[in-house]
């Protein structure tokens, strides 16, 4: 038997499990390094699936608790970084939102690392592959998502 972080032992269908991660990528900067990272074969985990978005300014942080509540173990939210936004502060207004949830999420008693917020540019298909890299292992470590998945 494995023992998650909370204490709790798992059984061998536990033991092979790997997380979802739900990622909404910024249109012009992180979802271009994405695209970078797929272009240049830089390999990263392939737990990740990829909502497109016109800006992380425009993500409302009820898609976030959507993602976690239909089985998502973890959601990544990446955009331009600060001065580089098409939509001049939108990535700021995506950044005030996460420190909110943030809070929110601690306060529900879920891990607040579940939910991570990221800067990728166009040019950074390593950095995107590396920050995947980080919240896979993160939302590992946590063990799977059982707090606000609702059940049928």
């Amino acid at each position: 038997m494995i023992q998650t972080q909370s204490g709790q032992e798992t059984g061998p269908a536990k033991r092979d499990w790997e997380p979802k991660i739900v990622a909404f990528l910024c249109n012009w900067c992180s979802y271009a390094g994405a695209d970078l990272a797929g272009v240049s074969r830089i390999q990263y985990p392939h737990n990740i699936r990829v909502i497109r978005v016109p800006c992380s300014g425009r993500v409302n942080p009820v898609f976030l608790l959507r993602a976690l509540q239909n089985g998502a173990d973890g959601v990544l939210v990446s955009g331009c970084h600060p001065g580089d936004c098409h939509y001049i502060s939108g990535n700021l207004v995506a950044r005030r939102k996460f420190a909110l949830l943030k809070e929110l999420l601690q306060y529900a008693g879920i891990e607040p690392e579940r939910v991570q917020f990221t800067w990728v540019s166009a040019s950074e298909g390593g950095r995107f592959a590396a920050i995947v890299e980080k919240v896979v292992e993160e939302v590992r470590r946590l063990g799977p998502n059982d707090k606000l998945v609702k059940k049928l």
